[in-house]
C-alpha cells in the first residue's frame, strides 16, 4: 500500500508539538504513538511506517520537551500539561487508538480513565499503574549521568545508551543517534529534551503512591478495548504488575515479547507491531 510522509505540528498552550504522519490512500482510522520519557518520536518509526501500510494513519508526536516540539515555557511537565496535550492531539485525529510506551502509556492512560480524551483503542507498552521502583530509578540515573555534561562525540553516546541496554546490538552508523541530541554552542552533544522534566519524577514513596493511586483508579474506569505489552527482560513492569493491571482491566489483552526489555518496540519492532496488527484487527 503507497503511504506518504509529512510533517505535522499541533499548538497547545503556547507549546508546539511536532509530529511525523504517515498517511495511507484508503485510512481505516488514526493511531497516535507517544514515546517514552527522554525518547523521541523517531524511536516509533519502523512501527508507523509498518501500521500505515496496513492502512491506518499513524502519527508519531514529540511530547513536549522532547525532540523538536517546544520546550514549556514555565517547566510545566506534570501529567495534567501531558493530558493537555494529548487532548489536543485528539480533537486533530478524533477518536484514535492511543498507543503509549513508558511515560506515553501513562499519559495515555489517564487521558482515556479520566474522561479527557476519547479513543477507541488504547495500547501500552511496557508500563502499568503498578511498576518496579528500581527498574524507574535505573532509568532516572541515565537520564540525569549527561543531563548537565554532555557528551563529547556520537560515540560516547552511543557507549551510553550500549552501557544502558547492554543486550541491544550497539549501532554502527551513529548518524542516527543525532535525532536523539542536539550540539550546542560548546561544540558538546546533549540529549535531546528539557532537563527540568527530571524535577517530576517521583523522589519519595509518598508521592509514588500518591501517583499510584491516580493511575489505578484511572485504569478501573477504562472500558475501551485495552493491550497491554511488556518485554519479557523489563525491569518497569514486572509480571506482578502485569497481574494487577489485568485485574482492574479484566478485558484486557496481554502479550509478552521474548527477548525484549523496556523498550519493546525498538528492541523486537516485527513482534511488537504484530501484536498490536493482531489487536487491531479485532476491533
Amino acid at each position: 500500500m503507497s503511504v506518504s510522509r509529512s510533517l505535522v505540528k499541533v499548538d497547545n498552550a503556547r507549546v508546539d508539538l511536532v509530529g511525523d504522519e504517515w498517511t495511507p490512500l484508503e485510512s481505516r482510522g488514526s493511531i497516535v504513538l507517544l514515546h517514552g520519557g527522554g525518547q523521541t518520536r523517531h524511536s516509533w518509526r519502523a512501527t508507523g511506517e509498518k501500521l500505515a501500510a496496513t492502512g491506518w494513519r499513524s502519527v508519531s508526536f514529540d511530547l513536549r520537551g522532547h525532540g523538536d516540539s517546544s520546550w514549556s515555557p514555565d517547566g510545566d511537565y506534570s501529567m495534567d500539561a501531558h493530558i493537555s496535550d494529548v487532548t489536543t492531539i485528539c480533537a486533530r485525529y478524533p477518536d484514535p487508538i492511543l498507543v503509549g510506551a513508558s511515560l506515553g502509556g501513562l499519559i495515555s492512560l489517564l487521558a482515556v480513565g479520566e474522561g479527557h480524551a476519547t479513543a477507541q483503542g488504547l495500547v501500552l507498552v511496557d508500563v502499568a499503574p503498578r511498576i518496579e521502583v528500581e527498574g524507574t530509578r535505573r532509568i532516572g540515573e541515565f537520564m540525569r549521568e549527561h543531563a548537565d555534561t554532555g557528551f563529547g562525540t556520537l560515540e560516547e553516546v552511543a557507549d551510553a545508551i550500549a552501557a544502558y541496554n547492554p543486550h541491544r546490538p550497539r549501532p554502527t552508523n551513529l548518524d542516527g543517534l543525532s535525532k536523539n541530541v542536539r550540539r550546542r554552542a560548546d561544540g558538546r552533544w546533549y540529549w535531546h529534551w528539557d532537563p527540568r522534566m527530571l524535577l517530576r519524577v517521583p523522589a519519595d514513596e509518598e508521592t509514588r503512591q500518591v501517583a499510584a493511586s491516580r493511575f489505578t483508579a484511572a485504569a478501573e474506569r477504562v472500558t475501551i478495548p485495552t493491550l497491554l505489552v511488556r518485554g519479557a527482560q523489563s525491569d518497569v513492569l514486572s509480571p506482578a504488575g502485569v497481574e494487577h493491571f489485568l485485574a482492574l482491566v479484566p478485558h484486557a489483552r496481554f502479550v509478552d515479547v521474548g527477548g525484549a526489555g523496556h523498550m519493546v518496540a525498538g528492541d523486537d519492532n516485527n513482534v511488537f507491531t504484530g501484536a498490536v496488527g493482531t489487536f487491531l484487527a479485532a476491533l
